[in-house]
């Protein structure tokens, strides 16, 4: 019988990017993010954990409301974005950043320089059997996707319910990745302690909008951390159409912008080896290494490439 993985949950959000600074001002003053700290890593640990030998890098970490991002500049940097990016390619990850009033964020969105749609026609307010949200996607600057969310009258979550400040962005519901089976990923996650929240068909004219592909059909599984459901959480998006592209980026190094990590942690005590042993997946990092604190982290890919940093 397979042994029982303990629980992991999504503790922060890891943007790679090439101008740290010019990131930071933009999640900063487009989405009220506030920055908490500028940290510089280097050494042969970080190296190994990052899957680059020699590799340094300075980390700036975010918050919007209880949820972090951390933004790592590489000294020596990676690709960017393909050209011609879509919704359904394999390495989209986004994060859903949730509003109180769409029309304030998407305001304040739209006085700031630098970014790019990906919805057309705006904000678009989804079918109930969609989940019934109004939801905008766009990138930022650099080309990583993001989107603004706000939940329908009587069906947000306790967590998103007031009071609020007077910032419009509230915080991080949840970060959406891209894979090419439903039950194979949630397979995966389930191993982590992941389970099974909701499970949609999303299409229709507003899907199309939202995605701007047109004919899109896309199953969306939300995946919640065992025992826990505060955000951020996880959702899989599988597309039956448009079939996925093939790009090298898909599997990507540690240092290219287009890679984004999720950071998974665990509760004191539980050891990292027999976790990596039973995942079978190929390592992006030397193995578990030591992070300092008596903690220990491992880098690794899930089934269809995305980057996931396991801590214990």
């Amino acid at each position: 019988m397979a042994m029982t993985i303990p629980s992991w949950r999504v503790t922060r959000v890891s943007f790679t990017t090439a101008e740290p600074a010019a990131c930071s001002a933009f999640f900063r003053e487009a989405l009220g993010f506030e920055e908490f700290g500028i940290e510089e890593r280097g050494g042969e640990a970080f190296g190994r954990l990052m899957g680059l030998s020699g590799a340094r890098a300075q980390i700036r970490l975010l918050r919007l409301g209880q949820q972090e991002v951390e933004l790592v500049a590489f000294a020596e940097k990676g690709r960017f974005y393909p050209p011609g990016g879509m919704s359904s390619d394999p390495w989209f990850q986004h994060i859903a950043i949730v509003v109180s009033d769409m029309q304030a964020a998407y305001t304040r969105l739209t006085a700031r320089p630098g970014w790019t749609p990906i919805s057309t026609s705006g904000p678009q307010r989804l079918p109930d059997s969609s989940g019934g949200v109004t939801a905008f996607k766009f990138r930022d600057p650099e080309g990583h996707p993001l989107e603004l969310i706000a939940f329908p009258p009587g069906r947000t979550p306790k967590v998103w319910q007031g009071p609020h400040g007077a910032d419009p962005c509230l915080g991080i519901d949840h970060s959406a990745i891209v894979v090419s089976s439903s039950a194979v990923s949630i397979a995966f996650y389930q191993q982590l302690g992941f389970r099974l929240a909701a499970r949609s068909l999303n299409r229709g004219t507003e899907q199309e909008k939202l995605d701007a592909i047109s004919g899109t059909e896309v199953e969306v599984t939300r995946l919640q951390h065992a025992g826990m459901d505060d955000p951020p959480q996880l959702e899989l998006l599988c597309y039956r159409s448009p079939s996925a592209r093939h790009s090298s980026t898909a599997t990507g190094c540690s240092n290219d912008i287009a890679t984004t990590r999720l950071l998974l942690d665990a509760r004191p005590g539980i050891a990292l080896a027999p976790v990596l042993a039973q995942l079978d997946m190929r390592l992006v990092s030397d193995g578990a290494v030591a992070v300092g604190g008596g903690r220990k982290a491992a880098l690794l890919h899930d089934p269809d490439a995305h980057h996931l940093m396991l801590i214990s």
